[in-house]
């Protein structure tokens, strides 16, 4: 009878165990989860209330906002000449397409048409960043607006006679001209998607060609045997022939400057959507896969704003270079079905998304995340919130939307 009695108690004791634990372990697993989604949805609030900021900015055709400083607590504010004076109406225009909200494409609308009279400035090689980041953010909402398409064919115009058939390239820079004779920088690779629109546009192949040829030669000449790149490099005007091979940005002439290397990702994938040339698509797996194998590439997806920098792990992230090469990943993982491309990308969404990176919502300025950082060799905009930055962290959140 006794042992009868302490088999039925030590029954009852696991059957109490077991109701009890199995209680605990869905109580504490709902809570977890819960906790998550809570997160989550604090970061959602979070990223529509930087989403405002932007939207309530003030309209004023000469103040572009560029970057903040952390420092000073200025924004720059740039006319629309400058190069990154595109990346805030296309943001506008993104946020538009991510939210539905009628209002942030009003205001998309009239931000754009401050950038119009760049489509005559035959200055820069960045038509491309200043007309297609806005006026092409806004073709893609309104694809039978006329006036965008004949802005975006005459902007390509204006950038084809920056084009010398010698050297095969669009000039950049007409700064240095002391130093340099026909500089070209991998950046120049993203202004070719303009290039290629305009013939979509036009049924003129000349841009498509030009475009085409500028890409060939980068190919050629800006790549390392590592499938890094050179940022600049400079070209002998009478014989055609590369005179140099330096950095403007980087850390060095021989470092591997991480928004550089995005921009040779980015610029490449988007080559071969236009063409399908096989080696532009080879040229941007290759540099992808020195980037995301890096050794000196974070855990958490957001490199060092050089990959050399002796300093490292001391030095300032750029969320920037980060954004830029997710924007690219997830487009070439859509050619490739390398899921290692993908999962960078969302990596790194996940990494910006997070309170380290998203701007609080007390600071009231137009701008989503912090830690981009811009021109070492001016010791200028390191480590802060940069327009590019949310431009391309907003491209990478609708191409992953899009390819759910």
């Amino acid at each position: 009878m006794r042992n009868t009695y302490i088999k039925s108690v030590s029954h009852f004791v696991l059957v109490l165990a077991f109701v009890f634990g199995f209680t605990f372990f869905f109580a504490c697993k709902s809570k977890n989860e819960n906790k998550t989604q809570d997160t989550q949805i604090n970061l959602d609030e979070l990223l529509h209330a930087r989403y405002a900021k932007l939207l309530h900015y003030e309209l004023d055709s000469m103040a572009f906002p560029r970057s903040f400083s952390n420092d000073d607590k200025v924004i720059k504010k740039v006319p629309s000449k400058d190069w990154c004076s595109g990346f805030f109406p296309g943001n506008l225009w993104q946020i538009y397409k991510l939210t539905g909200n009628e209002a942030f494409k009003k205001r998309a609308q009239q931000w754009t048409t401050f950038v119009e009279k760049e489509k005559f400035n035959d200055r820069t090689h960045d038509m491309g960043f200043k007309v297609f980041c806005s006026f092409g953010q806004g073709l893609s909402v309104n694809p039978n607006n006329q006036d965008y398409k004949d802005i975006i064919v005459k902007s390509a115009q204006t950038l084809s006679t920056r084009f010398d058939e010698n050297i095969g390239s669009i000039r950049s820079w007409d700064h240095h001209a002391d130093i340099w004779q026909f500089p070209v920088i991998i950046d120049n690779m993203m202004n070719l998607e303009l290039l290629f629109e305009a013939t979509k546009i036009s049924g003129d192949s000349l841009y498509h060609n030009i475009a085409v040829k500028h890409a060939n030669t980068t190919m050629k000449n800006h790549f390392r045997t590592d499938d890094s790149t050179w940022h600049v490099l400079d070209y002998d005007t009478i014989t055609g022939q590369v005179r140099a091979r330096v950095t403007h940005q980087g850390f060095d002439d021989n470092s591997a400057w991480a928004r550089g290397q995005g921009w040779a990702i980015n610029g490449y994938t988007m080559a071969y959507r236009y063409t399908k040339d096989e080696r532009f698509l080879n040229r941007a797996v290759a540099t992808a896969n020195f980037f995301i194998n890096h050794k000196n590439l974070p855990k958490d997806g957001i490199p060092y704003w050089d990959f050399d920098n002796p300093d490292i792990p001391n030095v300032s992230r750029d969320a920037s270079a980060a954004a830029i090469v997710a924007s690219g990943l997830v487009e070439l993982y859509g050619y490739t079905n390398n899921e290692d491309y993908l999962k960078y990308s969302k990596k790194v969404i996940s990494t910006l998304k997070s309170q380290e990176y998203i701007l609080p919502k007390e600071v009231d300025i137009p701008f989503v995340l912090d830690h981009s950082f811009g021109d070492w060799s001016k010791r200028s905009e390191m480590d802060e919130p940069i327009v590019y930055g949310d431009y391309y962290f907003l491209e990478t959140l609708l191409k992953l939307k899009k390819l759910d």
